[in-house]
């Protein structure tokens, strides 16, 4: 199965539909890897290693795997600097910088509710 083109059809943008390109991006990019590389990078731009220590139990693997998807949706920009050792850089772009305003809000929601959450699970599992 090969990836979707947009065509301009209203229903490649409604998430309820399996066959929507809307939930085919938002499949990709709503993983918590991703979500945790945009905020960790946020308004600077970081190289490949700062970027793995940002962010605690991510493998060199997934980053790599998730840089490229970002970038491959327009979120992210590489640069590489012709350099020995070659240094590489991420940025978030326009794009990026905009989801990572909705990725703000889940983190504020997430510590605002921790507590209720943990009390809820705790009664559910009980």
């Amino acid at each position: 199965m090969g990836t979707k083109q947009f065509t301009g059809a209203p229903d490649e943008a409604d998430l309820r539909r399996a066959d929507s390109l809307a939930r085919e991006i938002f499949s990709e990019v709503a993983n918590k890897w991703a979500l945790l590389i945009i905020e960790a990078v946020g308004d600077d731009t970081l190289r490949f290693s700062e970027l793995r220590n940002e962010i605690e139990g991510i493998s060199h693997k997934m980053l790599t795997q998730n840089l490229r998807m970002l970038e491959r949706y327009g979120l992210m920009v590489r640069t590489a600097h012709p350099t020995v050792p070659p240094r590489v850089e991420y940025t978030l772009t326009e794009a990026g910088q905009a989801l990572r305003v909705t990725i703000d809000g889940l983190c504020d929601w997430t510590h605002r509710y921790l507590g209720h959450i943990e009390a809820s699970r705790h009664r559910f599992d009980a």
